[in-house]
């Protein structure tokens, strides 16, 4: 049904939805935006939004990370990136290089001290990840990967509102608890009309080093049931590998072995050619 001047309420909620908007950096050309959330702290986001940008960085994609995890970033520190603060010739910041070729801005770039709290309310908080869409010169970039703060609060409203967002991964572990948390975080995306791309499944078992069998820490995966019960794809299982903390921790991460998210290379490769 339209109104008296023939708009339909589809059309109100459209022209809402764009005002909010952030525009984008007018040096920035970013094609596929990815929000890599959950519904609680702790299950290895930042992780998983790491190896996600890594695979396809080497399948030939031009990758980057938004970190707007800005109260617990641990981005820079997986990548070996200390304190930066650069601009182009117009005042554009301009985001850190890894040695894999990866663009990468996250608030510890641009603090004195990594380990200096942010006592910031959540519209400040929130300004500051629109900050980062808007006054960064990213350059061209194939996938966007955003580390998002855990939960349904201010920042991920505001990325979910304010950027292009193509789609989302549900980062979740095997723990029961865990699935109720996963579904605040779906239900989340639909009400704001983002496609859920699939979960990833953290921590879902390590493998013995005598065996090579996998052993289930905190009991057999029920991901593959839970994911079909929800019509949702599983992107891949990343297991307990004391390799993957070691080389995050020594910010080496593009040098982590890894081949359990090719299904998620597979989605958004099918994404790019939309």
């Amino acid at each position: 049904m339209a109104d008296g001047h023939g708009k339909k309420p589809e059309d109100f909620k459209k022209q809402m939805e764009d005002s909010m908007r952030a525009p984008e950096n007018e040096n920035s050309h970013v094609k596929k935006v990815i929000g890599i959330v959950s519904g609680k702290g702790g299950v290895g986001k930042s992780l998983v939004t790491g190896l996600s940008a890594i695979s396809m960085n080497r399948k030939g994609y031009k990758t980057a990370i938004l970190d707007a995890d800005i109260t617990g970033p641990s981005i820079p520190k997986m990548f070996g990136i200390g304190r930066l603060n650069y601009a182009d010739e117009q005042g554009n910041m301009l985001p850190a290089t890894t040695e894999g070729g990866m663009k990468i801005m996250s608030l510890n770039m641009l603090m004195d001290n990594e380990t200096d709290p942010v006592v910031w309310r959540g519209p400040v908080i929130a300004g500051i990840v629109k900050q980062f869409w808007s006054d960064v010169n990213w350059g061209d970039i194939d996938f966007m990967f955003v580390d998002m703060p855990p939960g349904t609060g201010d920042v991920p409203l505001t990325v979910f509102q304010s950027l292009p967002v193509d789609g989302i991964i549900v980062v979740a572990t095997p723990q029961e608890l865990v699935g109720m948390i996963v579904e605040k975080a779906i239900n989340m995306a639909k009400i704001m009309n983002v496609p859920v791309l699939g979960i990833v499944e953290n921590m879902s078992y390590m493998t013995c080093p005598h065996c090579n069998e996998p052993i289930y820490i905190f009991g057999e995966s029920k991901i593959d049931s839970y994911a079909a019960n929800l019509g949702l794809s599983v992107l891949g299982k990343i297991p307990m590998d004391p390799d993957f903390a070691a080389k995050c921790d020594a910010g080496k991460a593009e040098d982590i072995e890894f081949d359990c998210l090719d299904s998620l290379g597979y989605v958004l490769n099918g994404l790019m050619e939309e």
